[in-house]
């Protein structure tokens, strides 16, 4: 797996598609995609609100990030860093942002690569060759 995060607007997205030689069409979009679309997937952007959707339908995502790379391990994700600023007034919306950071750093740990992306720039967090 590769996992790709930034804030938003960063051109997460286009660096995927240069990085991987995919099209932006196999990117699955997160908020709409059907949820287990992601286990056959090339790639998925939104990966935050992918989240969100599985945690307003009170699914457990506690096992998300070892399920996507033992029937996925080829899949692009890329997510939006959602732990800066204020934290949330609102429960889910705090349960929203600890999940999504949980899930996405148990992703880096499973992922052979991480990047961040800032400016439409990656830098490499993680490149393991293996």
């Amino acid at each position: 797996m590769k996992l790709i995060i930034g804030g938003a607007f960063q051109g997460k997205l286009e660096y995927a598609v240069k990085l991987t030689g995919c099209a932006k069409e196999d990117f699955l979009d997160g908020a709409a995609c059907e949820l287990q679309d992601v286990f056959e997937a090339k790639g998925i952007y939104h990966f935050q609100e992918y989240i969100r959707r599985c945690l307003e339908l009170e699914e457990d995502c506690s096992e998300l990030a070892g399920r996507l790379a033992e029937q996925n391990p080829d899949l692009v994700i890329i997510s939006e860093e959602l732990g800066y600023g204020i934290v949330p007034y609102e429960p889910f919306d705090r349960k929203y942002r600890e999940t999504t950071g949980r899930v996405c750093t148990s992703l880096a740990a499973l992922s052979s690569q991480v990047v961040r992306v800032v400016c439409g720039i990656g830098m490499v967090l993680k490149n393991d060759k293996n």
